[in-house]
């Protein structure tokens, strides 16, 4: 008989090559870990701040809408000064017109400086005032004139005591 031989296969350790590349891809998948935990955290902080700046704008935005409406009632206020104002223009013309008309006749109507029947006494001339004449006013008839504010009487409205 004879023997059998067994050959077993011993395996060789590693060449140092091999040994080396595995290192290095151990290290190189230690270093993407890394890289990819910080990128997680800045992709968190970006997310962070996008949701702050949105926020940022919604405060924006109400405060522009609030402001349109303080636009418009500014506006408002404006046209209702204006409207009295012109309301004062046209009732300051009216008062104009009815002084000058009330100026006219006394004009007018003047007396003629009364001469003195007695003779016996002497007295200086005194001169006599002279009056300016006023160009000649167009007369208006009384319907065209507008009513004075006194014709319709107004509430005042009660201020608040504090």
């Amino acid at each position: 008989m004879k023997k059998e031989s067994v050959s077993k296969k011993v395996e060789s350790p590693k060449n140092e090559r091999d040994i080396q590349t595995e290192k290095i891809l151990v290290e190189n998948f230690v270093a993407l870990q890394k890289v990819m935990v910080n990128l997680s955290i800045k992709f968190d902080n970006l997310s962070g701040q996008i949701s702050k700046l949105l926020e940022l704008f919604e405060i924006s935005a109400k405060a522009l809408a609030e402001k349109d409406f303080d636009l418009e009632k500014d506006t408002k206020d404006k046209e209702k000064i204006l409207k009295k104002l012109d309301d004062l223009f046209d009732q300051n013309k009216v008062i104009a017109r009815g002084l000058t008309l009330l100026h006219e006749p006394v004009q007018k109507m003047e007396p003629p400086s009364p001469q003195q029947s007695e003779p016996s006494q002497m007295q200086p001339p005194v001169p006599s005032p002279k009056i300016q004449q006023l160009p000649p006013v167009q007369m208006i008839p009384r319907d065209q004139y507008q009513l004075s504010i006194s014709s319709n009487p107004q509430r005042f409205k009660q201020l608040p005591r504090g």
